[in-house]
């Protein structure tokens, strides 16, 4: 028999394991945070890591793979309703683990998964590279700030030109 390549099994078969893992991507979805061990969240994790990805494409193909999975219509229509619009703009990384400390009748690690629904705030740049641009940049502006001067010197010259057209031809 082989090994189990994706880390210990949740108890029992791995259809049990697939069940049980879709009743907590969708415990998770609909509560969007819940509390359970740290196996089971790092097993869940990529699951509802691709339904977040399907419910974003949000077309009809994308709606019945996740509905194969879950099985529960008002979860995936809460998925791709609610959560999908919220991480719309979030490029991966929709959910987060707390640690949370140990179960008191098996002394199991407790974690808090939630999802990640706050808005992007991209980083901003370092200090190192902002400095860089800009004395990069500076040398830029000062050739071109010369050219942006001869440009209306040239323009400047060729309104005098008109304004003393114009009163010669009022004069006659």
């Amino acid at each position: 028999m082989a090994a189990p390549t994706k880390g210990p099994r949740l108890g029992g078969g791995p259809a049990h394991e697939r069940l049980m893992l879709a009743n907590l991507a969708a415990s998770l979805i609909t509560h969007k945070s819940i509390k359970t061990t740290e196996t089971k969240a790092k097993r869940m994790r990529p699951l509802v890591e691709r339904m977040v990805t399907f419910a974003k494409r949000g077309d009809l193909h994308a709606r019945r793979r996740v509905l194969a999975t879950i099985g529960d219509k008002t979860v995936v229509h809460e998925l791709f309703t609610e959560v999908a619009p919220l991480v719309a703009d979030r490029e991966g990384g929709y959910t987060r683990i707390t640690k949370l400390g140990f179960r008191k009748g098996d002394n199991a690690s407790m974690v808090q998964i939630e999802l990640v629904l706050e808005p992007v705030n991209p980083k901003p740049k370092s200090a190192k590279k902002t400095a860089a641009a800009a004395a990069a940049s500076t040398p830029a502006a000062a050739v071109e700030e010369p050219v942006v001067e001869e440009e209306t010197e040239e323009v400047a010259a060729a309104d005098e030109v008109t304004t003393d057209e114009a009163p010669a031809e009022d004069a006659k």
